[in-house]
């Protein structure tokens, strides 16, 4: 289990939406250190696209180049 910080405040204003897509790239290259030194799969829903207000198509990417580059088996939930 992680808690990942990737985002500042939690409603979209004047400054734009509260996500930090380097910050959400931070936490997983850490994620990804610890599920490979513990040989474990990572399993999340959608991060960043509810209230921190991201948008898949930024993250996907992110996952992709910070576990799957890694050879890291994840998972990403979807629900409706």
């Amino acid at each position: 289990m992680a808690n990942m910080i990737g985002q500042h405040g939690m409603r979209t204003g004047s400054g734009g939406p509260p996500i930090r897509y380097d910050a959400v790239a931070r936490c997983l290259r850490a994620v990804g250190d610890d599920a490979l030194r513990v040989e474990a799969s990572v399993h999340m829903p959608r991060i960043g696209c509810g209230l921190a207000g991201g948008r898949w198509e930024r993250i996907e990417p992110i996952i992709s180049e910070t576990l799957l580059a890694r050879e890291l088996a994840v998972t990403v939930y979807d629900f409706d």
